[in-house]
C-alpha cells in the first residue's frame, strides 16, 4: 500500500475536512442504504480518524473501524472511545477482515482505496470486503473520479491558516492527474516559529468504474450500482467529481 500522505498528520487531516458539512451530505445516503439491507453491523475499512464509524455507532449500529495507520487509530480511540464506542483495529484494507459473524455492510470511502499500491491491491481490498459481509450485505467504495481532472496542472482544494497543537501553520492540499495516475500534494508551513516548510506527496491509482464493477462481480457481488456522488446521480466519467460503488453480495 502507498504510504498515506496524512499518516503522520492526523491533526492536519482533521482540520482539512469540514466534517459536519461532509457527514450531513453523506448521512441520508447511508441511512437509506442501511435501512434497505437492514444493517445492524458495519466495518469501516481505512477509517482514518473514525468520523464515519462514530456516526454509524451513534445510530445504534455495531461498528468496527480499521486503518493501516496506528496514529489514525489512536486518534479515533481518543475522540470516540472503546469499548463503549466502536471497535478500533490496525489493519490494511487488503488484509483479511476477521469477525465471528459476517458484517451487514463494509465500506472504504474518502478516496482511501485509490492509495493502494496498485490495481491488484485494489482488487484484494474489494475481495476482502465482500468476503466480510453476509449474503445480501453491501459493500460501498468511494473514490475521487480522477478522469474529471485536467491532465497536468494541480487543482488546489484547500488552503487554510490554522492553529494546531504544534503551533500556527498554513496548509494547502491539492490533487493532479498525470496520464492514468493521480497525486495528492500537501504543504504544511510553520508560521509560529520559523520552522521548515514540509511537503508530502502520495500517488493515486486511476480506478475505472467498469474495472471496479468487474472486481466486485468476480468477488461475489450479485448487483453493482455506480453513482457520481452521494445523491445517487448517474456516474459520468468526464464530469463526475466522485465515483461511488454499491455492491450487493449474492
Amino acid at each position: 500500500m502507498t504510504p498515506n500522505v496524512f499518516d503522520n498528520l492526523p491533526d492536519v487531516f482533521e482540520e482539512l475536512v469540514d466534517w459536519p458539512k461532509r457527514l450531513a451530505n453523506e448521512a441520508p445516503f447511508y441511512r437509506g442504504l442501511f435501512e434497505r439491507v437492514r444493517a445492524k453491523s458495519v466495518v469501516d475499512v481505512a477509517c482514518g480518524t473514525g468520523r464515519h464509524a462514530a456516526m454509524f455507532h451513534s445510530w445504534g449500529l455495531q461498528v468496527e473501524g480499521s486503518d493501516v495507520s496506528p496514529r489514525m487509530i489512536d486518534c479515533a480511540r481518543r475522540h470516540f472511545g472503546e469499548p463503549s464506542g466502536p471497535r478500533w483495529v490496525v489493519r490494511s484494507f487488503d488484509e483479511p477482515i476477521e469477525a465471528a459473524v459476517p458484517f451487514d455492510a463494509a465500506l472504504c470511502v474518502g478516496n482511501s482505496l485509490a492509495l493502494a499500491a496498485d490495481i491488484a491491491a485494489v482488487q484484494r481490498a474489494v475481495q476482502q470486503m465482500l468476503s466480510a459481509v453476509r449474503s445480501g450485505g453491501v459493500v460501498v467504495v468511494h473514490v475521487l473520479n480522477l478522469w474529471h481532472l485536467p491532465d497536468g496542472p494541480c487543482v488546489w482544494h484547500k488552503c487554510k491558516r490554522l492553529k494546531l497543537p504544534q503551533g500556527e501553520v498554513f496548509l494547502a492540499r491539492g490533487v493532479h492527474r498525470c496520464g492514468d495516475q493521480g497525486y495528492v500534494e500537501l504543504i504544511v508551513a510553520d508560521l509560529s516559529g520559523g520552522g521548515p516548510m514540509r511537503g508530502e506527496s502520495a500517488r493515486l491509482s486511476g480506478i475505472e468504474a467498469d474495472e471496479l464493477r468487474r472486481m466486485a462481480l468476480q468477488a461475489g457481488a450479485a448487483e453493482v450500482q455506480l453513482f457520481g456522488g452521494y445523491q445517487e446521480q448517474p456516474y459520468d466519467r468526464q464530469q463526475s467529481v466522485d465515483l461511488l460503488m454499491v455492491a450487493r453480495k449474492a
